[in-house]
């Protein structure tokens, strides 16, 4: 197996290790730089970062049921991330922490999370819509190798690259073409090999695959492109609300939609179902959505 090929059970190896931060000192951590990464650090793995250095400086028995982060700065893959986390709160049936992520003596990133004790309680949700089976669909390889000639070349090494988090749809490559489509898409993604019963981890791994495909839900109504250049995208804030147990190498059903962008700001939300139609999380994101003068040979 070769570094350019590696397994599945490497991927998530390397995820999983690229997650759980190491400790400094008390409520002092620092989270690893990925392994090859260039550039911007992809913000789903500060927020995942983030939330492992909150759930480090807390009780095993209270799990973390919401997040509220703000972007202020791009991660520089150049350099580890710090996150230095308060304990705001430690009640009965609940825990608050904050935490600051920085760089360089830098705030990149600041988050708010709570955890509570499981405990019974009412219980309704919406339905999980109508899709088909993950398994009935092409996977995700398959469907970038015939996508390949709608990259431009300069993105095709990373385009092919094997990813540890798998995303299956019906219209995978929508985004790489012009169309001008509904701001809503639905989507099954799992881990690419077993993770392990660690909670903490599947709800840092989930953490980590909110911020995959959500922003780009807004651009679909108007048939542009990061990729060829046309916008300028970023996530501004990012919020996680975690409602039941799962598992993040389980096939889930991201389900997202837009109901509004304008003012170089699109707005995005997701449902998050188990295969057997259980809601398991909601999200909400805000993010930067700047129409750009597409670049020459793009």
């Amino acid at each position: 197996m070769t570094e350019q090929n590696p397994s599945p059970d490497q991927l998530i190896h390397g995820l999983t290790t690229l997650l759980d931060v190491e400790t400094l000192d008390t409520d002092l951590y620092r989270g690893a730089r990925k392994d090859g990464g260039r550039g911007r650090v992809f913000g789903g793995q500060v927020i995942a970062q983030a939330l492992m250095a909150a759930c480090k400086s807390t009780d095993t028995d209270r799990l973390p049921h919401s997040l509220h982060a703000y972007f202020m700065r791009p991660g520089n893959e150049d350099f580890p991330v710090v996150y230095r986390v308060v304990r705001d709160y430690d009640g009965g049936s609940f825990s608050t922490r904050r935490v600051i992520a920085q760089q360089q003596g830098v705030p990149i990133l600041n988050m708010a999370a709570s955890f509570h004790k499981l405990e019974p309680g009412l219980s309704h949700q919406d339905k999980m819509p109508d899709m088909p089976d993950p398994d009935s669909l092409p996977s995700e390889m398959e469907w970038r190798q015939k996508s390949i000639d709608l990259v431009p070349e300069k993105f095709r090494p990373f385009f092919m690259t094997p990813r540890p988090i798998e995303f299956r749809s019906l219209d995978a490559a929508a985004w790489l073409k012009a169309d001008k489509l509904p701001p809503v898409q639905n989507s099954w993604f799992r881990a690419v090999a077993p993770m392990g019963d660690d909670p903490q981890i599947h709800r840092a791994v989930l953490a980590y695959a909110t911020d995959m495909q959500l922003l780009g839900t807004c651009a679909r109504p108007h048939g542009l492109s990061w990729m060829r250049g046309e916008l300028m995208t970023a996530s501004l804030d990012h919020a996680v609300w975690i409602h039941d147990d799962f598992r993040a190498d389980e096939w889930l059903l991201y389900c997202t939609d837009s109901p509004w962008a304008g003012r170089g700001r699109g707005m995005n939300r997701g449902k998050i179902f188990t295969r057997d139609g259980r809601l398991v999380a909601s999200v909400a994101q805000e993010g930067l959505i700047r129409v750009m003068k597409a670049k020459s040979g793009a």
